[in-house]
């Protein structure tokens, strides 16, 4: 397989934007460091910040009441892959061909799945803040390759990170004692302790490590506590006496075992970098359904109250835990319900930065000013298409506080599900229409229960009509895969 080289595309930034905000006390001519906590499919009702009756989470819980608690947060797809490389990109998933989780690729798959991976042109946040003097580190899970450490696909440095310590998918055979992590190209071996603790002993040797004058981008992600999960004992003990069984407690252990890693990793930021450090936590998707499949004994995730789960387009599936705090800045402090996405980070980032926007057209929009005012116009509406949804309505979209659902159907007939856009599948799927239109009121009904189309004629039809040109234009601009 020939890869293309990638090129930054635009004109790098040689000068700080610089712009004053004499209402916050800060001027936006000093490079911020980033750091972005990624879990791995936590759900909305997981944290006690966010209303779980059992599972404490005070590091996070004090990030939220110190900073910024989202109750509006988008991940960018249902699932890990697509929104991982939508976090990565500020694009949806779809542009990049990312449609689904990715397969490892051991075995020759007539679709092409066993070949998707992040494109060698792509630009991603690490690659745009490099060009303008950051150091850059991932820690953690990849998931953006099928085959990974391989030649044949883009690595992690080929994005931009100078240093990378990851797995391909989850930690391996579990949590515990991990066996499947790569250094910068390099297999690694059984590590001993908890995956969680591991990604941040790694973060930290980093940060100590590299040069001082440098502001850094460091991307933390957890594979807690997708399966297969494995805890502490004495973090399982605890949880006991509130668990339903162990396998529940296990689960609300990991989970806690996460807070403890932020924890860790919050007091050296605050002993080290407390100056100009933006931190912020959230989730990949949904939570996981107990028992989907055989190893997801342990998935005991919430949705808080939601319609739906992982792999779903009601609002479980990626509407997820989000808090933001800047340390030694202030910025607007609080609970917000404005409408956020993982997609944002790119933009937000690049403006805060200095760094050019990449060539390729964003999905997201910065949220520079939210930071500091608490309010956000967005600009274009949230579009999902996650042709694998659980449910049937595989297209969604969320435009204010409304949101408008819709299934596919081609010749008469509802579509099956598809993993991947490919040039066997390509025709059938864009000569599908988009049916069956479902209506919520998000303000009113979070929890999706009631479809308001038929009393809300007016909202509805722009609605619908708009849903069809976001469509049509993200299935053009979405990427088909080539079978080999």
């Amino acid at each position: 397989m020939e890869i293309k080289a990638f090129k930054l595309k635009g004109v790098v930034a040689l000068f700080l934007m610089c712009f004053s905000v004499p209402e916050n006390g800060y001027t936006q001519n000093e490079q911020p460091n980033i750091v972005v906590f990624l879990c791995d499919d936590l759900g909305y009702g997981d944290l006690s910040s966010y209303g779980h009756p059992f599972i404490e989470t005070p590091n996070i819980d004090q990030l939220a009441a110190e900073g910024i608690k989202l109750t509006n947060f988008y991940a960018a797809a249902p699932v890990c892959s697509p929104s991982r490389v939508g976090l990565l990109t500020g694009r949806s998933p779809n542009r990049a061909g990312i449609y689904d989780f990715i397969i490892g690729g051991n075995k020759k798959r007539d679709d092409n799945r066993d070949m998707v991976h992040l494109q060698a042109d792509e630009e991603t946040i690490p690659a745009r803040l490099k060009s303008v003097g950051y150091a850059t580190c991932l820690v953690g899970k990849w998931h953006c390759s099928s085959l990974f450490n391989s030649e044949e696909q883009p690595k992690p440095s080929h994005f931009g990170f100078d240093h990378w310590f990851a797995t391909h998918n989850n930690a391996a055979p579990s949590h515990k004692n991990p066996k499947n992590f790569v250094r910068n190209g390099e297999k690694v071996g059984e590590v001993a302790g908890f995956s969680s603790q591991i990604v941040v002993d790694e973060a930290l040797q980093w940060l100590d490590k590299k040069e001082d004058k440098k502001p850094f981008f460091l991307q933390v992600t957890f594979h807690e506590p997708h399966v297969p999960v494995e805890s502490p004992q004495e973090l399982v003990n605890k949880y006991l006496p509130v668990a339903k069984n162990e396998n529940e407690a296990q689960f609300f252990a990991n989970v806690e075992n996460v807070d403890l890693a932020v924890g860790r990793m919050m007091d050296y930021l605050e002993k080290n970098h407390s100056e100009n450090t933006i931190v912020i936590f959230t989730s990949d998707n949904g939570p996981e359904t107990l028992m989907r499949y055989e190893k997801a004994y342990r998935s005991y995730g919430s949705p808080g109250g939601l319609k739906g789960m992982k792999l779903w387009t009601n609002e479980a599936g990626f509407k997820v835990p989000c808090v933001i705090k800047w340390l030694g800045k202030p910025t607007f402090t609080g609970t917000s319900d404005a409408v956020i996405s993982a997609l944002d980070f790119m933009p937000t980032f690049c403006e805060l930065s200095g760094a050019a926007l990449p060539e390729n057209a964003l999905d997201g929009q910065s949220m520079q000013s939210f930071l500091q005012t608490g309010n956000i116009e967005r600009e274009k509406p949230l579009l999902w298409s996650f042709y694998n949804a659980e449910n049937d309505h595989v297209i969604a979209m969320r435009d204010g506080d409304w949101k408008i659902m819709a299934q596919l159907k081609n010749k008469g007939n509802y579509l099956p599900k598809i993993f991947n856009i490919y040039d066997g599948n390509e025709a059938f799927i864009k000569e599908s229409t988009l049916t069956d239109f479902i209506l919520y009121n998000l303000k009113d009904d979070v929890s999706e229960t009631t479809d308001v189309a038929s009393e809300s004629g007016k909202k509805y039809k722009e609605m619908r009509k708009k849903l069809k040109r976001e469509y049509e234009e993200l299935l053009a601009d979405s990427h088909i895969w080539i079978r080999d």
